[in-house]
């Protein structure tokens, strides 16, 4: 059974919202959740994510949010924490996986933490057994490839093209597949660009899916009342669930 893992930003357009929203995606099939932590300045994600940050710290977002959220589903979904390596810095490393460890959360998905810098922060994710999600794109050199991924825990993020997330881009993933495969057993899972039109292709021989904008679009359309916005990221993921697995 291929995996659905769903990113939805934090606290938008409220604390109850989220929550409710998150046991709705648990019901529809989502296996693993994102609860992504706003912030200004989302170099990796598209336009509508980055709306919905700048909605929820407009609104008033705050990290005692995210972990209000995370006391109430940590011990119930499998959740990651998604978000820029600043807040994670300021607040301290540490003190961010001391609340993981609280609120059962399984570790940490940090987009523009390199490499090179997460092996100084290692030590602290084996003390408190929480992950931090390796992402492979398909640039990386396979001999850096080797270095990413022997390591690897919980699920490997590829992602599907050179960009942002959200758009639509194809690029024949083949081969970086397969380097990745020669190097570990950690499941694959793609992330960038996957929708309800795209998810069937796009997990061909890989073990998931990550989609963030398609859900993120509802959350942020005002025309919906609170509860339309549920029932349609929830039908989503259905839909997406299901065509995965066809």
């Amino acid at each position: 059974m291929k995996k659905l893992v769903a990113y939805i930003t934090t606290s938008l357009p409220n604390n109850n919202f989220t929550v409710d929203l998150a046991f709705a995606l648990k019901e529809s099939g989502v296996d693993t959740l994102e609860l992504g932590i706003p912030f200004s300045d989302p170099v990796a994600d598209g336009p509508i994510i980055e709306k919905a940050n700048l909605m929820a710290l407009k609104n008033g977002f705050k990290l005692k949010d995210l972990f209000e959220i995370s006391s109430k589903i940590g011990k119930d979904i499998d959740t990651l924490w998604m978000g820029y390596m600043n807040p994670f810095y300021h607040y301290g490393i540490e003190e961010f996986l001391k609340k993981a460890q609280d609120y059962q959360i399984a570790g940490t998905i940090i987009p523009d933490l390199p490499f090179e810098m997460s092996q100084k922060y290692e030590p602290i994710f084996k003390k408190y057994n929480k992950v931090n999600i390796t992402f492979v794109a398909p640039t990386t050199p396979k001999d850096r490839i080797k270095k990413l991924v022997e390591n690897s825990q919980k699920f490997i993020y590829m992602v599907a093209y050179a960009g942002i997330t959200g758009s639509g881009r194809d690029e024949d993933l083949s081969k970086i597949i397969s380097d990745i495969r020669e190097y570990t057993k950690t499941p694959l899972y793609i992330g960038f660009g996957v929708d309800e039109k795209t998810c069937k292709a796009k997990s061909k021989d890989l073990d998931g899916v990550i989609v963030g904008s398609s859900f993120v679009k509802y959350i942020i359309d005002d025309s919906l009342s609170n509860s339309e916005k549920i029932s349609k990221i929830s039908q989503l993921a259905k839909e997406i669930k299901t065509k995965i697995n066809e």
